[in-house]
């Protein structure tokens, strides 16, 4: 090896024969990023079935220069798994560097057939190949940049973490995209996966077939967008600080998404998030839906046995559906507060014969039906018989196995904040409070991110501060007020999360009765229409209410004036 003052020279020779010739310039730190630029005389390095990536070895702090003692030139060398064994002309002599665990970003694409399967067999795909995903960024449908006579696309991004080297990484994503059938084609034409690396560790690669971060990441709403979700408005660690260093803009990330448009963006331009229900994809953005209630319980604290009986049950859900409700919540097993559990079984038995023939009424053809349950066996049955969603009350903290369950389903997850259980939810221990609507944030974040963890991307999560479950009357009513204070702190840590539809939960709970004395249930529905408008002009993105009549009124007439607002902007 013979070292210039800006170059490392190199003459490699593998055992089969073939010789590498090129040189690495010296490799330095740039605003915290270790950059590197090399090239290669012999066009086999990269054609080769299992390139053994002499470029990705120098990107590490363990560099060949800093080694003493190796007489000659290291002119042999031995891939092992994911580390490189570099040999000097004595034999006995050798350097071997090992790969680290580096944290990546991964944008996805796809606008030909089921968009949304093909995102799912990707990220099963990758997480086979070694890469271990830690964050989702929400979905955004889009128009097609550069060609624009093609279907819309669906966009994300995911955060991971892997040992694969990075061109290594990139050999891995262009098998997954072949195997899932994406062919040369039109360049920036219609494909059924494309995965792109944007960012690899704290470093910059540059080579003929690869440049982190990805070179058009700047010019791309739809690549910034999610790129943004994966971040929090706090930075994290190093690795995110060095990302926000590698941007083209000084103020780093945000800056860059700034001169895009931003936030403000979302929803024109050809680009929406959804969250995607059934066969459809969901923009919550364009009114406030209305979730209809459908207590099947003997003991529910506001209509507790009306509707146990399957006629009883049909009629209730017709009457809402005609008074415009675009959800039905099922609940089997009452969740106030001291109700006596339930098994699954006995959930399951008040529950299916109730679902199966509400399925078959012709009034729910576009509708949804949501089921409340904090059991993962019920759950798994309900959907397997048509549900659209789970409503979780106790966001994955009743059952060990729901969110495992839940991924699996791949359907939407109302992941609710409550602490303890309906019988110990009021217990004084659980009504502790420092800062209600800070800590609901943090616990619900908290939640939410096992349930990512354990498969469920953010696009399939709304969220729900839990009005009534494990708060005293002043709580609700400082969580009612503070929905974007609630949002803000979830920013912090995850933009992503931030951004989930939130369902608000108030209609005819005590806090109402004690604030407006009314003890009485049901004399509560004026007291919750004026609750739902408060948590609309807050935020709330779903109402879950008994009453869909008087509430649905208050809700035309908060998106009317929320959208008149917009207008002015």
């Amino acid at each position: 090896m013979v070292k210039g003052e800006n170059e490392i020279l190199f003459n490699l020779q593998e055992k089969d024969g073939v010789v590498f010739n090129g040189c690495f310039l010296t490799p330095r730190i740039e605003e915290g990023a270790e950059t590197l630029t090399f090239s290669f005389s012999s066009s086999s390095y990269f054609e080769r079935p299992a390139p053994l990536f002499i470029a990705d070895m120098i990107l590490f702090k363990q560099l060949l220069p800093t080694k003493r003692g190796l007489g000659g030139a290291l002119n042999r060398f031995r891939v092992l798994g994911s580390s490189f064994r570099f040999f000097s002309s004595s034999p006995e002599t050798f350097v071997e560097i090992h790969s680290q665990e580096q944290e990546v970003v991964i944008a996805l694409g796809s606008n030909v057939g089921n968009r949304l399967h093909n995102f799912n067999e990707a990220l099963r795909l990758m997480k086979k190949s070694g890469i271990n995903i830690t964050r989702h960024a929400c979905l955004y449908e889009t128009a097609p940049a550069y060609v624009t006579d093609q279907p819309q696309f669906l966009n994300s991004a995911v955060r991971g973490v892997t040992k694969l080297w990075p061109h290594e990484l990139l050999g891995v994503l262009k098998k997954i995209e072949k195997d899932m059938g994406r062919t040369a084609g039109i360049r920036y034409g219609p494909r059924p996966i494309d995965l792109d690396i944007l960012f690899y560790g704290k470093f910059r690669v540059s080579s003929d077939i690869l440049t982190v971060p990805h070179e058009r990441i700047w010019e791309r709403p739809f690549v910034m967008a999610p790129l943004m979700d994966l971040l929090g408005a706090d930075v994290e660690n190093d690795t995110v600080a060095c990302w926000h260093s590698l941007s083209i803009h000084s103020g780093g990330l945000f800056e860059s998404w700034e001169k895009l448009g931003g936030d403000c963006i979302i929803g024109k331009d050809g680009m929406k998030r959804v969250l995607p229900i059934g066969n459809d994809f969901w923009d919550w953005s364009l009114k406030t839906s209305v979730m209809g209630i459908l207590n099947l319980t003997p003991d529910s604290f506001s209509d507790g046995g009306k509707f146990q009986s399957v006629e009883a049950a049909v009629s209730q859900v017709r009457l809402m559906i005609s008074e415009g409700a675009d959800m039905i919540d099922l609940g089997a097993q009452s969740t106030r507060p001291m109700a006596s559990r339930i098994s699954p079984q006995e959930e399951l038995d008040r529950l299916i014969p109730v679902l199966e023939a509400i399925l078959k009424m012709p009034e729910m053809n576009g509708k949804l039906i949501s089921v409340d349950t904090f059991y993962s066996e019920v759950a798994s049955e309900a959907v397997s018989k048509g549900a659209h969603i789970v409503n979780d009350v106790s966001g994955g903290q009743l059952d060990p196995n729901m969110t495992k369950v839940v991924a699996g389903l791949e359907v939407p997850y109302i992941a609710m904040h409550m602490r303890g259980d309906p019988a110990t939810m009021q217990n004084s221990e659980n009504l502790q409070y420092d800062d209600v609507c800070k800590q609901v944030a943090s616990e619900l974040y908290s939640r939410v991110k096992d349930a990512e963890l354990s498969g469920i991307p953010v696009w399939r999560i709304i969220i729900d501060p839990g009005l009534g479950f494990s708060k005293k009357t002043e709580h609700n009513l400082e969580l009612l007020m503070g929905l974007p204070s609630i949002r803000a702190e979830i920013a912090r840590k995850s933009l992503a999360m931030s951004h989930s539809p939130v369902l608000l939960g108030s209609s005819r709970k005590k806090f109402l009765g004690e604030t407006c004395t009314r003890p009485t249930a049901s004399e509560r529905d004026p007291a919750t229409v004026a609750s739902v408008t408060a948590g609309v002009l807050g935020g709330a993105n779903i109402v879950r209410v008994h009453n869909v009549r008087d509430n649905l009124d208050a809700v035309k007439l908060c998106d009317a004036m929320l959208k008149y607002k917009r207008s002015l902007a």
